[in-house]
């Protein structure tokens, strides 16, 4: 299983359109390991206009997420190597440790972090026009 932190420092201010279902969402890119560990920590919003944070994974893996210095509450959302949504919670901030951690309930390929209360995705709604694996 791998541990990665929720989103210190922001990867990239550049955002990619993806959709959930019928929703259209624009969304930064954590793609390698070193960008997936940093996420959005210490940041006080989504930046650059974004909906959100995608967590791009080479290979399908369980992984679980961890607050521990993020100031705002987040909503993940969890999405098989098929695109299907198979789970999601609701991740609160967590200033020090020891802080809650949140698994996947399977395998993933893509993991996305919005900001809590925005958005309803029903379990089995399908991930699209999502990046694979690392795109340097």
């Amino acid at each position: 299983m791998i541990l990665v932190s929720a989103c210190a420092g922001v990867v990239t201010s550049d955002t990619l359109p993806i959709e959930v279902s019928d929703t259209r969402l624009n969304v930064l890119i954590a793609d390698s390991p070193g960008e997936r560990q940093t996420g959005l920590t210490g940041v006080e919003e989504v930046p650059g206009g974004a909906d959100g944070m995608l967590f791009v994974y080479e290979a399908p893996a369980s992984v679980r997420y961890v607050m521990l210095e993020v100031p705002i509450p987040l909503d993940i959302w969890f999405f098989d190597p098929d695109g299907a949504l198979i789970g999601s919670t609701r991740m609160e901030p967590c200033p020090s440790e020891p802080c809650p951690r949140y698994a996947s309930p399977g395998e993933v390929s893509w993991v996305l972090e919005t900001v809590a209360g925005v958005y309803e995705f029903a379990e089995g709604a399908v991930l699209t026009g999502a990046p694979n694996g690392e795109s340097g």
